[in-house]
């Protein structure tokens, strides 16, 4: 299952999603997928071509595909990528009610940890913030003043 983004297509603005669907999972020619499920999340990718219109990149498509062959044919070069995609089996399915929405598998990204701990960065932060709020009423009374000038 492939979650695309919105604004894809020109008669809709609604995201899409893409399931391939395949009766044989054990054919010969794949490894056996059988009680696996791929869910890829591509819901961010694409960019705007206009204000109603987004487009897939090229790499985002050759991504998109790799990623599923890489799957389908040999495990050893799959891997589950936090945030884009998730080989699920069927008992994961199964413990979240079948819902098959693929950003429920694949999860978040993996940010970077920043190098600043929490309250040093919140610390500094805040006083920041205090700053901004100190200039906003110094320019608050500056339109003010400005105002009663033109005898508003």
């Amino acid at each position: 299952m492939i979650a695309l983004p919105g604004q894809l297509f020109y008669t809709t603005t609604i995201p899409a999603c893409l399931w391939f669907i395949t009766r044989n999972k054990k054919n010969g020619k794949f490894r056996d997928r059988r009680g696996e499920t791929l869910f890829i999340d591509a819901r961010k990718m694409g960019h705007l071509i206009d204000r109603t219109h987004r487009e897939l990149s090229d790499e985002e498509i050759k991504k998109i595909a790799d990623t599923y062959h890489a799957w389908k044919s040999n495990k050893s070069n799959y891997a589950d990528v936090p945030g884009f995609c998730k080989s699920a089996t069927i008992e994961e399915i199964r413990a979240n009610g079948y819902v098959l929405t693929p950003g429920r598998y694949v999860g978040a990204e993996i940010t970077e940890d920043e190098d600043e701990p929490f309250e040093e960065k919140m610390k500094r932060l805040t006083a920041r913030l205090e700053e901004q709020f100190k200039e906003s009423a110094r320019l608050e009374k500056a339109i003010k003043n400005n105002l009663r000038k033109l005898g508003l």
